[in-house]
């Protein structure tokens, strides 16, 4: 009878493996499909799709209470339970999927995404939370079951987009401390989805290619993170006491580490000197500005000065044109009336001046002579430079000559000379006479 219950458990234990086996199978099989269509859409551009494909095989699915078969499994994603390289191709996906939405921009992303759904992506990768969903949904929230290539994904995701690399930095050392001190409660193991592939206790570098992810996650640690958080004497020693860097790579990694910190120190140098540049031109220029302040006050009270002293000047004139101007008047008026009275017989005459006597027939004749020998003096200097004008000068002469030896003609012209001077004369005599009264 025992044997036969015997029997009958071990036929049931066998069929339960069996249907187990087969649908795990089935489930890789949709995995794999699911991860082929989202990155066809990925390479597309078709975002949205592709995002809509990958999220079923990366969520958790809702519980169902009636189904007692799937209430150990209701809390991980289906990608929890594939095979390493599967569950690596999955979430690097999702991570390479969320950097390029953060990259589309507010506009782009709020389009292909909305409003509400592209912000919530992008959180995820500001604010760390994504790598929180990696292991609460890919690894039953055991930190040290991430895959080392995930964690690098993770890592270095949070590198590029992250404002503050605190929570990067406590990520990575819970991450590398769990891997190297791995703990042993049974219970967890049990139910952890990754029971069959759990890594043993070992510091996660059984096989080269561990070593080198290792490696490269204490390259991202010590070479990024810790120096975005000016962190660097602490990265100095790190590298000084890892038990998974040989001393080649040690030497390797400490000179990388101070040519980082002499590339920020030169770089804050030429920055505070930039910033010297600026404030010493923002005060160049503003005392060139005060300058050209005090320049055109100065101008202006010159200016001010200069038009006061004119409209200074110009009252004083007025005011002395006008003084002279009723004194003029009054002298006017005192003359007028004085014409109008009528005037006293005079008790003396005054005596006359003599009046000069007419110049003789002989200096007339010499100052004619000298001013014909001015104009030949004239004419033969100009004769060179000027040759049509000294010919009209000649024509002007033998004019001259042939009318001056008519007598007729020379009488005439003495006498209209006479007369003219005679003209003169008495013009003279009554200018004199009126300043005189």
């Amino acid at each position: 009878m025992a044997a036969l219950y015997e029997d009958i458990s071990g036929s049931r234990y066998l069929s339960s493996s069996i249907s187990s086996l087969s649908a795990s199978r089935q489930q890789s099989s949709q995995i794999a499909k699911a991860y082929r269509q989202a990155a066809q859409l990925f390479l597309t551009r078709r975002l949205p799709e592709a995002l809509s494909t990958i999220e079923p095989i990366i969520s958790a699915p809702t519980a169902d209470p009636n189904d007692s078969t799937s209430s150990d499994l209701a809390g991980y994603a289906p990608v929890a339970t594939a095979s390493r390289g599967t569950r690596v191709k999955v979430w690097s996906f999702y991570l390479t999927f969320l950097n390029s939405v953060v990259e589309l921009g507010a506009e782009e992303g709020k389009h292909a995404f909305g409003s509400a759904r592209w912000k919530a992506l992008v959180s995820k990768c500001r604010d760390g939370s994504v790598w929180d969903e990696v292991v609460r949904d890919g690894y039953a929230g055991v930190e040290g079951d991430v895959d080392a290539d995930v964690v690098v994904n993770l890592s270095t995701l949070l590198l590029t987009h992250s404002p503050s690399q605190r929570l990067n930095q406590s990520k990575l050392e819970t991450y590398l401390s769990a891997t190297a001190h791995p703990t042993f409660d049974i219970s967890s193991h049990l139910s952890s989805p990754s029971y069959a592939r759990r890594k043993s206790a070992t510091n996660g570098t059984d096989t080269p290619r561990d070593l080198n992810t290792r490696i490269k996650l204490l390259e991202l640690y010590t070479l990024h993170v810790l120096p975005r958080n000016d962190e660097w004497d602490y990265a100095r020693e790190f590298i000084g006491m890892s038990e998974v860097l040989d001393d080649e790579r040690k030497e390797a990694f400490l000179l990388a580490l101070h040519s980082l910190k002499e590339e920020k120190e030169d770089a804050e140098k030429r920055e505070e000197k930039l910033r010297q540049q600026q404030m010493e031109q923002m005060e160049e220029r503003r005392r060139e500005s005060e300058l050209k302040r005090a320049e055109m006050a100065r101008v202006e009270v010159e200016k001010r000065k200069q038009d006061e002293a004119r409209k200074q000047t110009e009252r004083v004139s007025d005011r002395n044109s006008r003084d002279g101007g009723s004194g003029r008047g009054d002298a006017d008026a005192r003359d007028e009336r004085g014409l109008r009275q009528p005037k006293p017989t005079p008790r003396r005459t005054p005596a006359k001046k003599p009046s000069t006597p007419p110049p003789g027939l002989y200096n007339r004749v010499g100052g004619l002579f000298a001013a014909i020998q001015k104009v030949i003096a004239d004419s033969a200097k100009q004769m060179t430079s000027n040759p049509l004008a000294f010919l009209r000068t000649l024509l002007f002469l033998i004019a001259f000559s042939i009318a001056f030896g008519r007598r007729d003609l020379r009488e005439r012209i003495m006498r209209l000379v006479r007369q003219a001077v005679d003209k003169v004369r008495r013009t003279v005599g009554m200018g004199v006479k009126v300043s005189y009264i």
